[in-house]
């Protein structure tokens, strides 16, 4: 896997991609999907006004996963939790997850979109607003990868050193592949 994005010239991105890059960028996209869930109304939508007033949930996902890509807004990670931090976190998590959750969730829709596009590969072209929310799905999927691994700041390095036996070796090039997309995503965009 070398597909990396390359500038349009107006803030745009295009990106060449075979069957198999599309295959594993699209399985990614929707997994990412299943674990953030359907929105507030369900699968159908149900009642906008509903979904606009709707409240989140007090408490930190269960899943480390979920929680990495819905982390508390108080309190220090390093340090034991207080009951301020809590009840703080709590609240504006009940206010604020429910459209981060769904901000998520049409960044990874937007992505499947544009695969679907491609069929069996080819170039992907796109335009300014598309490239944020592909940063946006990118991001997200290797958060997800990153937690699932356990990676830390410092032991990233050592992803690069698995043998070819480990259980891990497959999401690991999955991880540092999307980690080398987000960063040409973002070199495209910005050059």
């Amino acid at each position: 896997m070398a597909a990396l994005f390359e500038s349009t010239g107006d803030g745009g991105a295009a990106l060449a991609l075979d069957e198999l890059e599309v295959a594993i960028l699209r399985t990614f996209e929707v997994q990412m999907l299943e674990l953030i869930g359907p929105g507030p109304g369900g699968e159908d939508g149900g009642d906008p006004l509903a979904a606009l007033f709707a409240e989140g949930p007090t408490e930190a996902p269960a899943d480390p996963a979920l929680a990495r890509l819905f982390p508390d807004a108080y309190g220090d990670p390093g340090k034991p939790e207080d009951a301020e931090s809590r009840e703080a976190s709590g609240e504006f998590r009940r206010y604020t997850e429910p459209d981060l959750r769904t901000r998520k969730r049409e960044d990874a829709l937007a992505v499947v979109h544009s695969l679907n596009g491609l069929g069996d590969g080819g170039l992907l072209k796109l335009a300014a607003p598309e490239c944020l929310r592909w940063l946006g799905a990118l991001n997200d999927v290797r958060l997800v990868l990153g937690s699932r691994l356990e990676v830390t700041e410092e032991d990233e390095r050592g992803l690069y050193d698995l043998p070819d036996g480990d259980e891990r070796k497959p999401l690991v090039v999955a991880y540092l592949w999307f980690g080398a997309l987000q960063e040409s995503l973002l070199e495209a965009m910005t050059g």
